[in-house]
């Protein structure tokens, strides 16, 4: 998912390795000499149990494809290997999104879960990329107390001029930092390198064609694949798309004047769906959704406008065990973000701005400590995920455009505008880019058709970026999932659910045109407590989600 993530959460606690990246772990291969000087080496994967079903590896693949005999970085995999041998198919990779998601932690606490068929005839394989999480990692502070003290001084986003040249300074600050450490590493970060990394898993794998599932980022991830090795495509689910030429550059020389969340219109998105949200809550009375005023959708948006500005202009204190904690404007932006993600957790949205109309924003907090709990390692997310953004995506290079740009966005789309634009200022001044990164086409015929899944409500990738990407790919067909949230695997919908294991086991694709429903509305199930779920409850959530 394109899910902005500066501290997610985690899902479990990673044995995460805690050296100073630099040069760590980038070595030069021991077969370099006697391999092919153009061809990058093979991975040798030795598989070993690493608690209940799971088995767990390391890769060793080229730092830089352009010396594929050179210095080398690891890659942390970990599979659920397939539950019926006789009739297993091959390894189904799969990436959750950010970019800086872990795919090793989706399918190491997730894998379990996945549906039966897939666990059936799929070995599971998930994968940190390049620069992430227990691969060799961009990290950008000494120490994690460093880490945690340089983020807990920013807010989610500015909202004042004061604090505009102050998050400024704080994004050159932070880009400083990263080169110091990882000088090696941020050249090689593009989309384009982890997508050539994931070919040589496949052929490491013993898959002759790659079956991928990649969601929200992962899209955009898996289209780069798709047209770097066309040939080797069996079957790829891209749910959640990420329109590429707006990701890559944007057109008519957007990237040179657009942040790429605002080229890709994520702050529109994010509107529309507050906008259902808003018209089933007052669809739905208060007896489903707390927030409703009555039935009237209209009084209903008038009180959220009302909460926000009121927001605006005072944070609502908390007295917490740690003592005094504010909830503010750009807090509450963030949060209600990242809940309308799953429309399963939008009665628990309609709580939490019910509380704050009130004036109590205790259960918002007890949401951000179950979204973001304190991690017991160096959680490098929100590092590598700007590395990624910034190695792949034109940018405006002057960091003092961004209070203009974020205004302009937040007067098209309120609230959510400067929200998604300030999320990549640091591009504005990072000091590295990528020359191995690809920038299209995106058109080139696959051997296997790939199958491209939009929402129609979604927050962060709008649908009509999953209409483009099919039009746009080679050999593709668009699933619509006339819902709500982001990404369709998320949701609940045995539709489309259904349409992606039949896609992927049988290589059976939805009918032209076909579109799913969601198994039931959002304000349909019962309404929660005055409290937030259980960190279970949360689990889930995809395990990297855009909280600030």
């Amino acid at each position: 998912m394109i899910e902005q993530a500066p501290r997610a959460r985690r899902w479990i606690a990673l044995a995460v390795s805690a050296s100073s990246l630099a040069l760590a772990g980038i070595g030069v291969p021991a077969s370099a000499q006697a391999a092919d000087a153009d061809t990058p080496p093979v991975p040798v994967l030795t598989w070993t149990g690493c608690g209940d079903e799971f088995q767990c590896t390391t890769a060793q693949v080229p730092l830089d494809y352009a010396r594929p005999q050179g210095p080398t970085i690891s890659l942390a995999l970990v599979r659920l290997p397939a539950g019926d041998p006789a009739h297993r198919l091959g390894s189904l990779l799969v990436n959750p999104g950010g970019p800086g998601g872990s795919g090793f932690t989706l399918v190491r606490v997730g894998g379990l879960g996945f549906p039966p068929e897939l666990r059936a005839r799929f070995d599971l394989v998930g994968f940190d990329p390049r620069g992430v999480g227990l691969s060799t990692p961009v990290r950008c502070f000494a120490s994690q107390a460093e880490q945690q003290a340089f983020f807990a001084s920013r807010p989610p986003f500015p909202t004042t001029e004061t604090e505009d040249a102050t998050f400024i300074r704080g994004a050159a600050d932070f880009d400083v930092r990263c080169q110091q450490r990882n000088g090696a590493l941020l050249p090689h970060m593009s989309t384009a390198n982890a997508a050539r990394d994931m070919d040589l898993l496949r052929e490491a794998l013993g898959d002759a064609g790659l079956s991928y599932l990649g969601v929200s980022y992962g899209t955009y991830l898996g289209a780069t694949y798709a047209n770097l090795f066309p040939s080797r495509v069996r079957a790829l689910v891209l749910d959640g798309a990420v329109e590429p030429v707006e990701w890559a550059t944007g057109r008519d020389g957007e990237g040179s004047r657009q942040p790429v969340f605002l080229r890709l219109k994520s702050d529109l998105g994010a509107s529309r769906t507050l906008g259902a949200f808003l018209d089933l809550c007052a669809a739905a009375r208060p007896a489903a959704c707390q927030f409703a005023a009555g039935s009237d959708r209209e009084a209903t948006t008038d009180r959220f406008q009302g909460l926000m500005a009121r927001l605006k202009q005072q944070p609502i204190a908390v007295q917490t065990s740690q003592g005094t904690q504010e909830v503010t404007y750009a807090l509450t932006v963030n949060v209600v973000n990242v809940l309308l993600y799953l429309e399963s957790l939008w009665p628990l949205l309609s709580a939490v701005l019910q509380r704050l109309d009130q004036g109590d924003g205790s259960l918002l907090l007890e949401v951000v400590g179950l979204l973001a709990p304190p991690s017991p390692e160096y959680d490098n997310t929100r590092e590598a995920q700007l590395a990624v953004i910034c190695a792949d995506a034109d940018s405006p290079r002057d960091a003092y455009a961004w209070p203009d740009l974020a205004a302009a966005a937040d007067r098209r789309a309120p609230y959510f505008g400067a929200y998604w634009a300030w999320s990549t200022v640091e591009c504005a001044g990072w000091p590295a880019r990528d020359a191995g990164r690809y920038t299209g086409p995106f058109d080139r015929r696959t051997a296997g058709p790939i199958l491209v899944v939009g929402n129609t409500f979604d927050p962060a990738t709008r649908y009509q970026s999953a209409v483009a990407l099919s039009r746009e790919l080679g050999n593709a067909r668009l699933l619509t999932l006339d819902g709500w949230g982001h990404t369709a695997f998320s949701q609940p919908s045995e539709c489309a659910r259904t349409a992606e294991i039949r896609y992927l086991v049988d290589l059976q694709l939805p009918a032209p045109g076909a579109v799913c429903r969601p198994d039931f509305g959002p304000f349909d199930q019962p309404v929660p407590a005055a409290a937030a779920p259980s960190a279970a409850a949360m689990n889930r959530l995809m395990p990297t989600l855009p909280l600030r």
